[in-house]
This record gives C-alpha cells, structure tokens and sequence, in this order.
C-alpha cells in the first residue's frame, strides 16, 4: 500500500512551483497567467501551502503582493528544489530516449577499424550524452563478460551458441595467408591454393580465446585436413612475429595483418572460393538499456542501407 504522505509531497512540488512564479511576479494575477491557470485557483493553492507550512508566505495587497520574511527564504529554497528537480526530470528523460546513461562496451582484440570503429564513431557522435565505457579482449571473456552482466554490448568473432545473447553482424573480412618472407610460397605468388598449406606448421591462438572463430578457419583454410598445429601465440601480433621468425604459416583476419605490417611477413590471398570470417555485435536478448538501443538503431540502419555509419 503505497504512503499518502509520498502523494502529498507531490501536491507540495506543485505548490511550491506555484509559489515560485508568484515570488518573482508578486502580483497573483500575472503569476496565474503564467501557469496558465486562473487567479482564485492560485489563490487557493497558495493558501493550502501557507497551511501545509504552518506560516504565512505572502503579504497580499490592493496592487498584488509582497514576501513575508519567511516567505522570501522559501521562495529561494523552492528555486533551488525546482531546478534540481527540472534537471533530473530532463536526465532521466534522456536516458529513456537513450541520449543519456552509459554503454558498458567491449572490443575484440582481433577486431578493429573498419565498420567496428565507424559504428562506434556514429554512436558517440548520436549520442554524445552517453559515457561509453570500453575495454578489448577476446571473443570468449566477452561473451562471458555480457552473460554475467558486466557489459552491455560486445564486439565478437561468431558463431557464438549462447541463448541468452543475440549477435548481428558488424563486417565479414577476408582470410590472408601469413608467410615468412623467404617462404617459397612467398615468392611470386598472388593467390595460395588449399592444398598448398596442407601439413605446413602452423602457428594459432588458443582455441578457448574464440572457439567459433577457430573452427572456422580451420574449416575454411583445412577443409580435408592436414592443419599441424606446432605453436600457439596470445594475440595476433605475437603471431605474425612467429610468422615473421621464419617456421610457421598463419591465416590472419585481412584488416588486422595488414594493420600490425609486420615486418618479414608476406600476406597472399586464397584461391576460390575466397575464406571469410565475420565480427559481430553481440549483446543481452533481455536487455532494457536505452543506450544500447541507440547503438542497435545505428546497427540497423548500417545494415539496411550498407554505409559504414
């Protein structure tokens, strides 16, 4: 059952916007005007917050009105209330239309540039209200991250297999072979052929970093097989620079190598049908954060018109 005193205060907050206009016009006539109600309904209202208050607030003439002490002090507290209470109604109306709050967002580290940054570049530019808070890491501690309810939105590798989560995609982006430059498949060549990488040493991350994204360059470069997997790095860097050292091969994320330019890294493309892997944007199926529906919006629209937001 709900207090009548929280009702009253209500009524009070009325009351005392009443007062406040009358305390700058001191005149009742021209303060009714303003609040667009008429005088005796002003009158009434005053005379109910005298009552409320215990003492008198007005000093009501033949040509309109002056403070009591009281009644001045009142009128300042009543202006100081107001305001602060203007400011949080226009708060909390931003943050239902999404233009205020804060978005709680993730990267993945293999992921950057491109329709990821201009995404993010449009939201923060929709939305400048809203304080994003970002952080990087792979594809699994996100979706960890978002299932606890530690993020709002992350960036991801799909597929994710999370019934909790929906995931859009953001941009899809070719698979390049990495080779050490004195490789012979380095050398004069523009496009590698699947059976040319079969039983290559091969270095990778860990698979548990982004177990979607793994299988399906593995699927994709090693169709029929022969993927030897010899040296696992940390991050694509650390990977490229295994690369540059001159044992192993990689397939790398086109935007990602081309990025770190490695040096002693030669980067060829596959023959058909070309290998792909996609970034998402992946977030809470049961989430009620405005901002997050800005950022959809944006997502939506990127992808029905196909701009790079």
């Amino acid at each position: 059952m709900s207090d009548p005193s929280n009702r009253d205060a209500w009524w009070d907050l009325r009351r005392l916007r009443y007062f406040a206009v009358l305390a700058e016009e001191l005149h009742f006539t021209r303060a009714a005007a303003r609040l667009r109600i008429a005088q005796p309904a002003l009158s009434q209202q005053i005379r109910a917050l005298e009552r409320q208050l215990g003492v008198p607030l007005v000093h009501r003439t033949s040509r309109g009105c002056t403070l009591t002490e009281v009644g001045a002090r009142v009128a300042d507290e009543a202006a100081r209330l107001l305001a602060e209470v203007d400011a949080g109604t226009a708060r909390i109306r931003d943050l239902v239309r999404g233009r205020g709050g804060r978005l709680r967002l993730a990267y993945t580290r293999s992921a950057r540039g491109g329709r990821v940054d201009a995404l993010v570049a449009g939201f923060r530019a929709a939305h400048p209200d809203v304080e994003v808070v970002s952080e990087t890491a792979w594809t699994a501690p996100n979706v960890a991250g978002l299932l606890a309810g530690r993020l709002d939105a992350a960036f991801v590798r799909p597929p994710v297999d999370e019934p909790a989560l929906v995931c859009r995609t953001v941009d899809t982006e070719e698979l390049l072979l990495a080779l050490p430059a004195g490789h012979p498949l380095a050398s004069g060549r523009r496009r590698i052929s699947r059976a040319e990488v079969v039983d290559l040493p091969a270095v990778m991350w860990p698979r548990e970093n982004g177990p979607g994204m793994f299988d399906r360059t593995i699927a994709q470069v090693w169709p029929g097989g022969g993927f030897r997997l010899v040296r696992q790095e940390p991050d694509d860097e650390q990977l490229l620079r295994a690369v540059a050292g001159g044992d192993v091969v990689a397939a790398v994320p086109a935007g990602r190598a081309r990025a770190l330019r490695v040096p002693g890294v030669r980067l060829r493309r596959f023959t058909a049908p070309t290998p792909t892997v996609d970034v998402g944007l992946a977030w809470p199926r049961d989430s009620t954060n405005p901002a997050l529906r800005g950022l959809l919006a944006l997502l939506e629209w990127d992808r029905t018109t196909g701009s790079t937001a």
